[in-house]
């Protein structure tokens, strides 16, 4: 006999509407990718060829138009060089987080839903424009009833739902590049990308990063972290100081020494929890932090953070050395300790011309810019050549899911310093951080630290 919990409930409206979005975001990536698919196999098998850049663009369009996650895995990607053939990380490259923000409407139900019935109550002020809109959530800056600025950050609606669809047209993506192009193998990565994207839902989860990286830059006047405000703060929506600044952009064009300060305070930002404590922030996008007028900066968005084992940060400064004395053995295991298997001498020549580029401004004892931008992308020519060399090889390469975001931080952080022109002894700067590292130091250290904040290793 069946009881009132056996019987099928019927669909409520935001159920209907959760799903009738899911079909839409299907439809739009589906059909975009099912023209690529089409037209690849015509390039291979019928000998038609596609015009990849003109392709590109119309892809970049179709994701440009979507909120959410597929926007953001473009974006990741076009810093990965072996991962897109380069007509498309170009175009890839050029995604931004412009759709426009959820209207008041929208911000009205959720927070209702997040903070209770009276949540205006809560507020002294609250904006009913977003300040910024991103891929997954937009921001609202408020004041709190002690007359505190605080920005509020509410997720969108059904982003669980889309992740789900969109990884699965990931996966399609990788699926039809790896059926005609075989130097790469792309599972780590995509687990990478998964894992990280459903990480960016919990908000309760960043609250903790958040919290992590203003403890490891604790002695870092030069870098400010938001402080966050747990009670006003759920799983879908973070609430945090307000950290008033500049954009980046601003200073391109200030006095080198103002630009040099920025650079080198980005630097400590992100490399002191990564050789400290083996924790990266994964976005480095222009809008994750301001310049105050004294050209310290804020750090913000604590949604994308890596946590690495100590044996990855050792084979980074392992494959360092090698490159300083050219020690092909030194760095068959340097990048051995990352994960890489079954390497032949010319695939490892290979990599080495990527870590190469990566690694060349701490290389050289000078004063010298971050590198130059060749035909508007920083690193796409020696990108190109990785990638064809690696074709050539004859076997794929598995790239180790770390990697995703290694590769990012360091292109993104690298194009801000272009984009800066700063001229710094990078040499100088590298050597002094890791001066003195140890293993098991950073092991306790980074053990301590996640203990602290109840955080797991990713």
């Amino acid at each position: 006999m069946n009881t009132i919990n056996d019987i099928p409930k019927k669909p409520d409206a935001e159920d209907k509407s959760s799903l009738t979005r899911k079909i839409k975001r299907y439809g739009q990536v589906s059909t975009t990718m099912a023209g690529l698919a089409a037209k690849m196999a015509g390039e291979k098998y019928l000998g038609i060829k596609i015009e990849r850049e003109d392709h590109a663009q119309q892809l970049t369009s179709a994701l440009g138009n979507l909120k959410g996650p597929l926007m953001k895995v473009g974006q990741i990607l076009s810093t990965i060089p072996e991962a897109l053939p380069p007509e498309y990380a170009k175009d890839f490259q050029q995604l931004q987080s412009n759709a426009p923000p959820m209207g008041w409407a929208f911000v009205r139900r959720r927070m209702k839903t997040e903070l209770g019935v009276n949540w205006e109550s809560k507020f002294e002020k609250f904006d009913r424009e977003a300040s910024a809109a991103a891929s997954l959530g937009q921001v609202h800056k408020a004041e709190t009833k002690d007359g505190q600025s605080i920005a509020c950050k509410l997720q969108y609606p059904d982003m669980a739902s889309a992740i789900d669809a969109d990884l699965n047209q990931l996966k399609l993506i990788f699926s039809i590049y790896g059926r005609y192009d075989k130097s790469i193998k792309t599972n780590d990565i995509y687990a990478e990308l998964s894992a990280r994207l459903r990480e960016e839902l919990d908000y309760k989860l960043e609250a903790k990063y958040e919290k992590l990286y203003s403890y490891m830059l604790r002695d870092e006047k030069n870098v400010h972290v938001p402080e966050i405000i747990d009670d006003l703060s759920t799983s879908r929506l973070l609430t945090s100081t307000w950290l008033e600044g500049d954009k980046i952009m601003n200073f391109v064009d200030a006095p080198i020494e103002a630009r040099n300060a920025i650079a080198l305070n980005m630097f400590r930002a992100w490399y002191v929890p990564l050789y400290y404590y083996g924790v990266i922030h994964g976005d480095p996008h222009l809008g994750n932090y301001s310049v105050r007028p004294d050209n310290s900066i804020n750090l913000m968005d604590f949604g994308c953070v890596r946590i690495f084992p100590a044996k990855f940060i050792k084979g980074i400064i392992e494959l360092y050395k090698a490159l300083q004395t050219n020690d092909f053995d030194r760095a068959f295991a340097a990048y051995e300790i990352w994960g890489f298997e079954g390497l032949s001498k010319e695939q490892v020549e290979t990599l080495n011309i990527w870590a190469r580029f990566l690694y060349a401004p701490i290389l050289e004892d000078k004063i010298r810019p971050i590198g130059e931008v060749t035909n508007g992308i920083y690193g796409r020519e020696i990108a190109e050549e990785v990638h064809k060399k690696l074709r050539a090889s004859g076997s794929g390469v598995k790239v180790p899911r770390e990697f995703v975001f290694m590769d990012r931080a360091a292109l993104g952080l690298g194009s801000v310093f272009l984009h800066l022109k700063a001229e710094i002894n990078w040499y100088q700067v590298f050597n002094e951080m890791i001066d003195g590292f140890d293993m098991d130091t950073l092991e306790k250290r980074q053990a301590d630290a996640l203990s602290m904040f109840d955080i797991k290793e990713n």
